[in-house]
C-alpha cells in the first residue's frame, strides 16, 4: 500500500498530529535491543564471484554468509542437482555458515567443477546465491614445433607469431632474448594484443638468432617459453645469386616487396575497415600496426564525436587505443591514420557496444503490517534488453504456490492485504546472452507494538533565537503516529515556531525562553502506545557589554583592557585573552583579572591585538583591541592614528590569470604607511569571506595580482602603519577567470580496511577555490598490488573516501585518486599502498613446549602461526599464565591469571617471577590489529624447589642466668620439602663487639629449643634460617639477654667513680706527653734510631713492611661489606668464616685463585686471602696488583 503521511487534527482542546507513512520507508533500525526479537528471512550477506578461477594447488574455498533470525541453515546445488556435502569426506561446511571448504589434496581439482548455489533458508523464507562457475586455472604446454630460419631482406616488414596456448585465464605475453633480456620496442618493432611481434620494417641490427616468446600464467604462477626464432637480415644488393643458392631454402623464407621507401599499409587489422564489439562498463582496445618506411605513425579519430578524454589512453607508441568504463556513446567509426613521409593510409573501426544486464533499481527489502499492500520492483536495462523472471524462495514463481493477494507484471510484484505467514524472499534473474543478474529481496510480514528507541528523559540546551531538535526516534509495525505534547496540557501544531520531520523529530526553528519545559512525545499504531519525555531549556546568549577598547600607552606605563560579559546564570563561562590570537606570553607582567587584563610596564613587544574570548558550554563571544607603545616625551605628544583606507581602485592590465590592481592611499595621520595588504572574495565559493592575498610596500601604489581559475574576484586594499591597520577599502568591481582543469590532487590520501572484505579509501577534498572549475570529481582507481591486474576505478563526487568491497583479507592495494572536472583531469596522481582489512586469527600457536630453569623462571617455546591465518598484520603473541597450586597440596585455590606480551614475529619467551614448587598452566595466542586468536591448548609445568622463604617468627621465652629458650613457625612459602633449621648465636658485649659464633641445626619437625650454658648478664644476638635441599633461606635475627645474679648486682662498683682510677689515668697522659716531646726534640737534631739505620743498611726492595705513601700495611684488606662488628675477633688462624648464604667470587669462579681488575677482566691469581698472608709471612706485604699477579703464574 503506498501510504502517504496524513495530518488529522481534533476539534477539541487536544489537538494531534498523526503521522502516515510510505509503506516501503520502514526499516528496521539497527539498535541490538529492537533486533533481538524481531524475526527475519534469510539475506546473502558475502558470496564468491559468479566465475571463480581456482588455484590447483590450494583447498576451494566458496563462500556464502548469510543472516536471518531464526539463523538460516545452508544447502548446496552443484550442476543443478542436489551437493550432498556430508557424503563427501573431503568437503566440509564452516559451522553456522555455508561456506563450503574443499580439501583437494590427493584429488584432482577438475573432479570439483562446475555451477555451484547456495542456498539459506529459515522458518521465514528462503536466499539463494548467485550461480557460483569453479574452474580450476590451466596452463597448458607449448605444442611443439619446429622454428626454421626466417630471411628478410632490409627494409620489408615482418611478423613474428606468438601463438601461446589458451590457458585459464589467459597468459601474459612478452618477447625476452636468451638472457632473459625484455627485448627492445618501439615505433617499429612492438608487440600487438593477441602477443605477435610485428616490425613495420627490418634492419640489419634485427638480425638474431633468440627471439623468444614467454607466456606467463597468473594463476599457477608459471611461465613457458616458444622455441627461439632466428631471423636473418640481409641486404641482396650485396649477395650475388651464388651465395644466395648456397642457402637452398625450399619454402618461401624470402620476402619478395622491395626494400626502399614505400607508402603505409595496415599489417593488422586487414582491409579498409573491421568491426569490433565492446560491452558496456568494459574496457575497449583498438589496435591499428602498420609498416612502411620511414616507419609510419598513427594517429586516432572518432568520425562520429569526440574521443572520451577523461577514459581514454593510448599506448603501444599510439598504436592501442584503451578506453576504460565504456559507455554507449563509444559506439561509432574509429578512423587510424597511419602517416609517412611518402604519404597515408587509413582504416575504419566500427565499435558496437553491448551491454549485460545492469541496475536501474534493485528490489528493496520489505517490512509489511498485516494487511499493507508492497511494490517489489526490479528494474534493469541491457543490450539486447534483459529477460526478468522471478521466484519464491528459489522456486520459479509459476511453479510455486499460489497466492491470490500477490500479482506480477513484468517487473514489478504487487503484494495486498498481506498476512503474517506471507513472509518470504523473491528473488529477481534478469539476462541477456552476455550475462545476468540475481537479486533476493524479502518481504517480512511484522506486526509491531510500537518502541520508542530516543532515551527517556532527555535535556536539551540551545541558545535564545537558534533551532532547538527534540528527537522522538521510534520502530512498530504499523509504522506509529507520533503525536507531541508541551507540558501535557496542549497539542503542537504543525506551524510556527514548530515543525514536525518524517521521523518524528520536533524542530522549533527559533526557540524563545517561553519555549522552555517538558515535552512528551507518543508513539501509537493499532497494537498500543509507547511515550517519552524529553526537557527543553532555552538559555540565554552570552554577550560582551563593555569592550577592550584601542590604546595608545607610553613604554613602561600600564595597559588595562576591560571585558565585562553578561550570560545565563546557569551556564559556567570561562573568559581566555589571546595576543594576536595566540596565548598570551608566560610573563607576571600579565595580570588576568574577572572582567579585565592588566599589562604592566609596557614594552615595544607587547603591541598587538587583544582579543577577549568569553565561552560557555552553548555559545562564546569576543571582541578586540588594539595596543599601540609609544616612547615617552615631554613634548605635547603629537596625535598618531591608523591611516584612512585607499581609494579609486582600478584594475588594469587584464589578462586569464593575473590583473594589475592600482588604488590611491589615503591620509597618512603622522604615521607613514608601512605596507598595504590586499585581500580578495570569492564570490562565487565562499561569499563575503575575505582573504588575504599579497602585501605591497608602503610607498607603492601597484600590485600585480596571480590569480586562480574560475574564481570570482573582488578586491579591496588596507593600509598599515605604526598604530593599526586602515579600515577596509570599497571593494573593486568583479574579475572573473574562466575554468581549467585541476591544477593538484587530492592530499592524505589513504587505503584502509575497516572491516574483514573491504577497502576505504579516503583523501582530503579540494576546496572550492582549488577546483579550478566547475564538476569537481574524484577519479579512485585501485588494484591489488602483488597481482597483475588493471587498475579499478569509479568517480565520485562531493566525497571524501569510497568503500571497496569483497577485498580480500589484509591484501597490499596500491590506491590513487585524481581530481578532475568539467575541463579535463588534474596532474598523474601518486600511488599509494594500503591494506584491505583484518580479521581475527583463524589460529593458534602449535608445538608450545616449556623449559624449565629453575624454581622462578621459565621459557616457552612455541611454531609461529603462519602468515595467512593471522589474516592481519602480525603484532605479536599474548602468553597467559596461572599457577594452580603448590605441589604440596593435592588441591588449591588457583592464582591470578598473568599474562606476558612478546612483540613480533616471536617463537620463544621467558616467564619470570614464578613460584618455586608449584603446578602453573598457560595457553598462547596470536594478536594482530583486529584482536587475538583462539587460544593453544592448555600447557601444564611445574616448577622445582627453591630456597625457602624466612621462619614466620623467632621469639625468646623464659630468660634465666644461664639459659634461654627459642620458639620458632615455619616458613610461610617453603618453596619445597624443609629439610631443617640452622641457628647461629653470640654475645656482644656493652661496647658492641661480637663474640665467638655457635652453630646448631634442627629436623624440620622441631618448633622450639633451650640453649643452656651461657653468660650470666649477657646479650646474645641469634641468626635463624630454614633449609630445603636448594640451601637455606634468608635469615631473621633477634637478640636477647640473660638474667644478672642479685647477688653481684649489690657487690658491683662504679670504677669511674673511684678516686684512685681518675689519679692513675691523669698519670698516663702525663707521661705519653713527655715521650711525645722528646721525639719531637730528637727529630729534629736528625738522629736515627738504629733500627732504621739497621734496614737502611739490608734494604730489599722485596720487603717493605709499611708503605710510605699512608702508612698502611699492604695486606689484603676485604671491603666493608664483609668486616665485623667494632671489637669483633678474629679467629687464631687468621680466618673470618662468612655467612653460608654470602656470595663469593669462589662461589661462581672456578676455584680461589682468580682475579678481576677494575673493569671485570681476569688478571691473575686472588692473592689477598688472609690464610696465604698468614703462610707466608712478609714475604709481600704490597696490595694485589697485577703485575705481582702475573708474576704468580711464572
Amino acid at each position: 500500500m503506498d501510504r502517504k503521511r496524513k495530518w488529522v487534527l481534533s476539534s477539541g482542546a487536544l489537538l494531534v498530529i498523526f503521522l502516515g507513512h510510505m509503506t516501503t520507508a520502514l526499516e528496521v533500525p539497527l539498535d541490538p535491543k529492537v533486533l533481538e526479537g524481531l524475526p527475519q528471512p534469510p539475506t546473502i550477506t558475502h558470496q564468491s564471484p559468479k566465475d571463480f578461477i581456482i588455484d590447483p594447488r590450494e583447498n576451494i574455498l566458496i563462500y556464502c554468509e548469510a543472516k536471518g533470525k531464526p539463523h538460516p541453515s545452508f544447502s548446496w546445488t552443484r550442476n543443478g542437482t542436489h551437493f550432498d556435502v556430508e557424503k563427501d569426506s573431503k568437503v566440509l561446511m564452516k559451522p553456522s555458515s555455508g561456506t563450503l571448504v574443499i580439501d583437494i589434496s590427493g584429488e584432482k581439482a577438475e573432479a570439483y567443477e562446475g555451477v555451484y548455489q547456495c542456498t539459506a533458508r529459515n522458518e521465514r523464507g528462503t536466499a539463494v546465491s548467485n550461480n557460483i562457475i569453479i574452474r580450476q586455472s590451466r596452463s597448458p604446454l607449448w605444442s611443439k614445433e619446429r622454428n626454421e630460419a626466417i630471411m628478410v631482406q632490409v627494409g620489408v616488414s615482418l611478423v613474428l607469431r606468438c601463438r601461446p596456448p589458451a590457458g585459464l585465464p589467459p597468459p601474459i605475453i612478452f618477447w625476452m632474448d636468451n638472457n632473459f633480456q625484455r627485448l627492445p620496442q618501439n615505433t617499429r618493432v612492438s608487440q600487438a594484443l593477441n602477443g605477435d611481434l610485428y616490425f613495420s620494417n627490418v634492419l640489419l641490427d634485427d638480425t638474431r638468432n633468440d627471439y623468444i616468446c614467454y607466456a606467463r600464467f597468473p594463476h599457477t604462477q608459471t611461465i613457458q617459453q616458444k622455441q627461439p626464432i632466428t631471423v636473418k637480415v640481409l641486404d641482396m644488393d650485396a649477395i650475388n645469386e651464388t651465395v644466395a643458392a648456397m642457402y637452398n631454402y625450399t619454402n618461401d623464407l624470402f620476402v619478395d616487396s622491395p626494400s626502399g621507401e614505400r607508402r603505409p599499409s595496415f599489417m593488422a587489422p586487414l582491409g579498409k575497415s573491421s568491426t569490433q564489439m565492446a560491452l558496456r562498463g568494459g574496457v575497449l582496445e583498438l589496435e591499428c600496426i602498420a609498416e612502411g618506411l620511414p616507419t609510419p605513425e598513427v594517429s586516432w579519430y572518432k568520425e562520429s564525436g569526440d574521443l572520451p578524454s577523461s577514459r581514454m589512453s593510448f599506448h603501444n607508441f599510439q598504436k592501442t587505443l584503451k578506453i576504460a568504463d565504456v559507455m554507449e556513446a563509444d559506439a561509432g567509426d574509429y578512423r587510424c591514420t597511419a602517416k609517412n613521409s611518402l604519404g597515408s593510409a587509413h582504416h575504419i573501426i566500427k565499435v558496437n557496444v553491448k551491454a549485460a544486464p545492469f541496475w536501474i533499481s534493485a528490489p528493496r527489502n520489505l517490512i509489511l503490517a498485516p494487511m499493507e499492500t508492497g511494490i517489489l520492483t526490479c528494474r534493469v536495462n541491457g543490450d539486447p534488453k534483459p529477460k526478468i523472471t522471478w521466484s519464491v524462495n528459489g522456486v520459479p514463481i509459476e511453479n510455486s504456490p499460489k497466492d491470490v493477494s500477490r500479482k506480477v507484471e513484468d517487473d514489478t510484484v504487487i503484494l495486498s492485504d498481506v498476512q503474517t505467514g506471507s513472509s518470504a524472499v523473491y528473488q529477481c534473474n534478469a539476462s541477456n546472452e552476455f550475462g545476468y543478474l540475481l537479486a533476493n529481496a524479502f518481504v517480512n510480514v511484522l506486526a509491531e507494538a510500537p518502541r520508542v528507541l530516543t532515551p527517556p528523559n532527555n535535556v536539551y540546551q540551545v541558545i535564545t533565537n537558534n533551532p532547538a531538535l527534540l528527537d522522538c526516534a521510534s520502530f512498530g509495525s504499523p509504522i506509529p503516529t507520533i503525536t507531541w505534547f508541551k507540558d501535557s496540557q496542549t497539542s503542537i501544531l504543525n506551524r510556527d515556531p514548530y515543525m514536525i520531520h518524517n521521523n518524528g523529530t520536533l524542530e522549533i526553528n527559533v526557540a524563545q525562553p517561553l519555549n522552555s519545559g517538558k515535552y512528551t512525545c507518543i508513539a501509537s499504531n493499532n497494537l498500543g502506545t509507547k511515550e517519552n519525555h524529553v526537557y527543553l531549556e532555552v538559555k540565554e546568549p552570552t554577550r560582551i557589554l563593555a569592550q577592550p577598547e584601542y590604546m595608545v600607552v607610553q613604554r613602561n606605563r600600564k595597559a588595562v583592557f576591560e571585558c565585562k560579559v553578561k550570560h545565563d546564570p546557569t551556564l559556567i563561562p570561562t573568559m581566555t585573552w589571546l595576543k594576536d590570537n595566540g596565548e598570551l606570553p608566560d610573563d607576571e607582567r600579565f595580570v588576568v583579572d574577572t572582567d579585565s587584563l592588566t599589562i604592566k610596564d609596557v614594552t615595544e613587544e607587547d603591541e598587538g591585538t587583544y582579543t577577549c574570548v568569553m565561552n560557555t558550554t552553548l555559545d562564546q563571544d569576543s571582541a578586540s583591541a588594539m595596543l599601540t607603545v609609544v616612547e615617552a616625551t615631554p613634548t605635547p605628544a603629537i596625535v598618531y592614528e591608523e591611516p584612512d583606507p585607499p581609494t579609486d581602485l582600478e584594475l588594469t592590465d587584464q589578462r586569464d590569470r593575473s590583473v594589475q590592481l592600482t588604488w590611491i592611499p589615503g591620509d597618512e595621520h603622522n604615521s607613514p604607511t608601512q605596507k598595504f595588504l590586499v585581500q580578495y572574495e570569492d564570490l562565487l565559493h565562499q561569499a563575503g569571506v575575505w582573504h588575504n592575498l599579497t602585501e605591497v610596500e608602503g610607498t607603492k601604489t601597484t600590485a600585480h595580482l596571480d590569480l586562480s581559475p574560475y574564481v570570482y574576484y573582488s578586491f579591496r586594499v588596507l593600509a598599515m602603519n605604526h598604530v593599526g591597520h586602515s579600515q577596509p577599502s570599497q571593494p573593486s568591481r568583479q574579475y572573473r577567470t574562466n575554468p581549467a582543469a585541476p591544477a593538484e590532487n587530492p592530499t592524505d590520501v589513504q587505503g584502509v580496511g575497516t572491516e574483514h572484505n573491504n577497502l576505504v579509501i579516503s583523501w582530503k577534498e579540494l576546496t572550492g577555490l582549488q577546483s579550478n572549475g566547475p564538476g569537481l570529481q574524484y577519479k579512485v582507481n585501485w588494484r591489488q598490488k602483488v597481482v597483475e591486474e588493471d587498475w579499478s576505478s569509479e568517480t565520485v563526487a562531493n566525497a571524501s573516501k569510497y568503500v571497496v568491497s569483497g577485498t580480500p583479507t589484509f591484501v597490499p592495494y596500491e590506491v590513487k585518486v585524481q581530481a578532475v572536472n568539467d575541463y579535463g583531469n588534474g596532474p598523474a596522481p601518486e600511488t599509494v599502498v594500503g591494506y584491505s582489512g583484518e580479521d581475527v586469527p583463524m589460529s593458534a600457536p602449535e608445538s608450545v613446549q616449556v623449559l624449565v630453569q629453575n624454581g622462578t623462571l621459565a621459557e616457552v617455546h612455541w611454531e609461529p602461526v603462519l602468515t595467512p591465518m593471522v589474516r592481519g598484520g602480525l603484532q605479536g603473541y599474548k602468553v597467559t599464565y596461572w599457577r594452580e597450586r603448590s605441589l604440596h597440596q593435592a588441591e588449591g585455590q588457583q592464582g591470578e591469571q598473568q599474562v606476558l606480551a612478546f612483540s613480533g614475529n616471536r617463537s620463544e619467551g621467558r616467564l619470570p617471577g614464578l613460584q618455586p614448587y608449584s603446578l602453573y598452566t598457560l595457553n598462547i595466542r596470536v594478536v594482530n590489529g583486529k584482536g587475538e586468536g583462539p587460544p593453544s591448548p592448555n600447557q601444564n609445568f611445574e616448577t622445582p624447589e627453591g630456597i625457602p622463604g624466612p621462619p614466620s617468627f623467632l621469639r625468646i621465652k623464659n630468660p634465666n642466668m644461664d639459659s634461654l629458650t627459642l620458639e620458632w613457625g615455619p616458613p610461610q612459602d617453603n618453596n619445597g620439602r624443609l629439610t631443617g633449621y640452622t641457628l647461629k648465636y653470640q654475645p656482644v658485649n656493652n661496647s658492641n663487639e661480637l663474640g665467638p659464633m655457635e652453630e646448631m641445626t634442627f629436623p624440620a619437625n622441631e618448633t622450639t629449643i633451650t640453649l643452656a650454658n651461657l653468660k650470666y648478664s649477657t646479650r646474645y644476638k641469634f641468626y635463624f634460617n630454614a633449609k630445603t635441599i636448594k640451601g637455606s633461606g634468608p635469615t631473621i635475627t633477634e637478640e636477647a639477654v640473660t638474667i644478672m645474679d642479685e647477688a653481684m648486682k649489690s657487690n658491683q662498683v662504679d670504677l669511674a667513680t673511684q678516686g684512685w682510677f681518675i689519679g692513675l689515668m691523669c698519670a698516663i697522659a702525663l707521661l705519653i706527653l713527655v715521650l711525645l716531646i722528646v721525639c719531637f726534640i730528637k727529630r729534629n737534631k736528625g738522629g736515627k734510631y738504629p733500627v732504621k739505620e739497621k734496614e737502611d743498611a739490608h734494604q730489599d726492595p722485596e720487603i717493605q713492611p709499611m708503605k710510605e705513601d699512608d702508612g698502611t700495611f699492604g695486606e689484603y684488606s676485604d671491603t666493608e661489606d664483609h668486616k665485623p662488628l667494632k671489637g669483633s675477633r678474629t679467629p687464631s688462624n687468621g680466618t673470618v668464616k662468612r655467612d653460608d648464604s654470602d656470595d663469593s667470587l669462589v662461589d661462581y669462579g672456578e676455584g680461589g685463585d682468580g682475579q678481576f681488575n677494575e673493569d671485570g677482566s681476569f688478571i691473575g691469581q686472588y692473592s689477598g686471602k688472609k690464610e696465604k698472608d698468614t703462610h707466608e709471612g712478609n714475604e709481600s706485604s704490597e696490595a694485589p696488583s697485577p703485575v705481582n699477579a702475573m708474576n704468580s703464574f711464572v
